[in-house]
C-alpha cells in the first residue's frame, strides 16, 4: 500500500505535473521555431532519482514513452547535477534525429532527487535533405547529426563547443540555438519549482517518498484493469505500405498474452528491418505499446513507469521493431509507430473495448526553401467507439500536436494555403461515424526540396463491430497522385495537397442493422 494517504497523494501527482506542465510552457513560449512554437512538437516530464518517469505534460505519446532510455543512456554516461545532457542517437536513448532530448539531473540537498526531461522536434539536424526527414533514406547518418549523450551545459553555462557542433550542422542554426535555449530555460524551471515544493511540503525525502507511492499507485490501477479482461491470448499484424526504398508490405505481428495481472507484448514473427527509414529502434516499439496499453486499460491512471510496470515486450533484434543500429528510422518514430500502435490496439481489441482504427499515419510534409525550413505533420479522423462518433480533423495515436495555423504558416514560410477544409465524407459509416479528415493544399511562392512520407494511401483505417473503414488519404502534386513516401525539388508554383485519412466507424449504421435483425 502506499505511504500516503489519498488525499496527499492526489495533491502530490498533480504538484508534479504542474511542474511538467509548466515546463512544456515555459519551452513553447520561449521556442523560436513554428514547428515547436505553434505546433507543440515538444514534450516535458520528471523521472525521480532512480530514472524512472513519474509525471508528464500532456503532450506527444511517442515523446514521452520512449524517455527511459534516454535517461537511462545519461545516467550511465555519469550526468552530475547542474549537468545538462543532450542526445538523439536513436541507439543510446532517442527516438530520430530532429528529435533532441535534455536531460538533468537535480539535486537538493546534496542528493539527486529528479531528472528533468525535455524533448523537441528541431526543424533541421543535418542529413542528405532539408528538414532530417528525408523520404527514402538507406542508413541514419544519411538523416543528420547523431549526438550520443554529451554534456550540453554546466554550471557555469553552455558548452559551446558542442552548441557550435549542433549549429553548423543545420541549415537553420540560429533557430537551432534559440530552440535549445527555451529547452534550457525549462530544465531551469524545473529546478526551481522543485526547490520551492521541497521547501514547502518536507524536504527531499519527502519528495522521494511520494514518488515511490505514486508510482505503486498506477501499478495497482493498470493491474487492476489488466485482471479485470479475461486470461487468453489474441494476435494481430498490420502492413506498412513500403518504406520509400522498396514498395513492398512490410508487416508487423504481434500477439497479446494477459495473464491474471500482467501482460505479454510479443513482435515475433515481424519482418526483419526494411532498407528505408520506417524502421523503429527498441524504445519507439516500447512507446507504441504503452500507448496502446493506456487507452486499452484507463486512461485516467498517471502515465508513469508504474503504469506499465505490468507490461512485458518481446521484439526480436534485427526485425522492423527493434532495428540494428545504424538503421535509418526518421519515420519509424511518425509513422511505424502509428502502424505498432494500430495492431497492438487490434490484438487487445479480443480483451477490450477499443475504439475502431484512426487515421494510422501523420502525413509528414517537410519543405526546404533557400533559408528557411518547415515541417508539419496533419490531423486526420480518429476511429469511432463504442459510445461515440470519432473526432474529426485531430492527430491520433502516437501524435498529439498541434495544427500550424494558416496565418503563423503564411508569415513564417514562403507559401500559400489555397485550401484547409475538413474532408467531408472520409469517416466510416457505422452506429457511431468515424471522425473525417482533412484537406490541405498549399502553393509554393518559391523553390523548394520537398519530402513527404504518409501511411494509409493503399490500406484503409478498419472499422469495428461491423463498422465500415475509413477513407484512404492521398498525396497530390499539381493535382497528380504521388506515393505515399516522395522526395524530389519542386519550383515555385507548385502545388502540394494531402487528403488525410478518415477514421473508421463502430457498429453497424442503422439500416444495417435493421436488415441484420429481419
Amino acid at each position: 500500500m502506499s505511504g500516503l494517504d489519498p488525499i496527499a497523494l492526489q495533491v502530490w501527482g498533480a504538484a508534479l505535473r504542474a511542474v511538467a506542465d509548466e515546463m512544456q510552457a515555459a519551452l513553447v513560449r520561449s521556442s523560436f521555431s513554428v514547428t515547436i512554437k505553434e505546433r507543440r512538437d515538444c514534450s516535458t516530464a520528471l523521472f525521480d532519482g532512480r530514472g524512472r518517469m513519474v509525471a508528464q505534460s500532456d503532450s506527444i505519446p511517442v515523446h514521452l514513452g520512449a524517455m527511459p532510455e534516454a535517461v537511462e543512456a545519461v545516467m550511465a554516461a555519469g550526468a552530475a547535477p547542474g549537468e545538462a545532457w543532450i542526445v538523439n542517437d536513436p541507439f543510446t536513448g532517442g527516438t530520430h534525429l530532429p528529435d533532441l532530448t535534455i536531460v538533468t539531473p537535480i539535486a537538493i540537498g546534496g542528493e539527486v532527487v529528479a531528472h528533468a526531461v525535455t524533448r523537441a522536434h528541431h526543424a533541421d539536424v543535418g542529413g542528405m535533405t532539408p528538414g532530417s526527414m528525408p523520404a527514402g533514406a538507406r542508413d541514419l547518418l544519411q538523416e543528420g547529426l547523431v549526438l550520443p549523450p554529451v554534456r550540453l551545459a554546466g554550471a557555469d553555462g553552455p558548452d559551446h563547443g558542442v552548441m557550435a557542433i549542433i549549429a553548423a550542422n543545420s541549415r537553420t542554426p540560429d533557430e537551432r540555438r534559440g530552440d535549445i535555449a527555451a529547452q534550457l530555460a525549462a530544465h531551469a524551471l524545473a529546478q526551481r519549482r522543485l526547490d520551492d515544493l521541497c521547501a514547502r511540503r518536507g524536504g527531499p525525502r519527502a519528495l522521494a517518498g511520494a514518488m515511490d507511492s505514486l508510482l505503486a499507485y498506477a501499478e495497482r490501477r493498470t493491474r487492476a484493469a489488466i485482471a479485470a479482461m479475461p486470461d487468453g491470448e489474441w494476435t494481430a499484424a498490420e502492413a506498412l505500405e513500403g518504406d520509400g526504398v522498396t514498395d513492398d508490405d512490410i508487416v508487423i505481428r504481434v500477439r497479446v498474452a494477459v495473464r491474471g495481472d500482467s501482460m505479454e507484448v510479443d513482435f515475433t514473427g515481424t519482418d526483419p528491418a526494411g532498407p528505408g527509414n520506417l524502421n523503429c529502434p527498441i524504445a519507439v516499439t516500447r512507446s507504441s505499446v504503452f500507448f496502446a496499453v493506456r487507452v486499452a486499460t484507463d486512461p485516467d491512471i498517471p502515465a508513469s513507469a508504474g503504469a506499465y510496470a505490468p507490461v512485458t515486450i518481446t521484439a526480436p533484434q534485427g526485425s522492423l521493431v527493434n532495428a540494428p543500429p545504424g538503421s535509418a528510422v526518421a519515420a519509424g518514430n511518425v509513422e511505424s509507430s502509428s502502424r505498432i500502435a494500430d495492431a497492438v490496439l487490434a490484438a487487445l481489441s479480443g480483451a477490450a473495448d477499443v475504439p475502431a482504427q484512426g487515421q494510422g499515419t501523420m502525413n509528414n510534409l517537410t519543405l526546404g526553401f533557400e533559408d528557411r525550413v518547415y515541417f508539419e505533420t496533419l490531423g486526420g479522423g480518429q476511429g469511432a467507439s463504442s459510445g461515440t462518433d470519432g473526432p474529426s480533423a485531430v492527430h491520433v495515436a502516437m501524435s498529439n500536436t498541434l495544427n500550424t495555423p494558416v496565418e503563423a504558416l503564411e508569415l513564417a514560410m514562403p507559401v500559400r494555403v489555397e485550401r484547409y477544409a475538413v474532408r467531408r465524407g472520409s469517416g466510416g459509416e457505422g452506429a457511431h461515424r468515424g471522425g473525417d479528415g482533412v484537406v490541405r493544399r498549399i502553393r509554393l511562392l518559391e523553390p523548394a526540396e520537398a519530402s513527404l512520407i504518409a501511411e494509409r494511401r493503399r490500406s484503409a483505417p478498419a472499422g469495428a463491430e461491423g463498422g465500415g473503414d475509413g477513407l484512404p488519404g492521398e498525396t497530390l502534386i499539381d493535382d497528380v497522385p504521388v506515393p505515399g513516401k516522395w522526395r524530389g525539388h519542386l519550383p515555385a508554383g507548385a502545388v502540394i495537397e494531402q487528403r488525410t485519412p478518415g477514421g473508421g466507424g463502430h457498429g453497424p449504421a442503422a439500416e444495417e442493422a435493421l436488415h441484420a435483425g429481419r
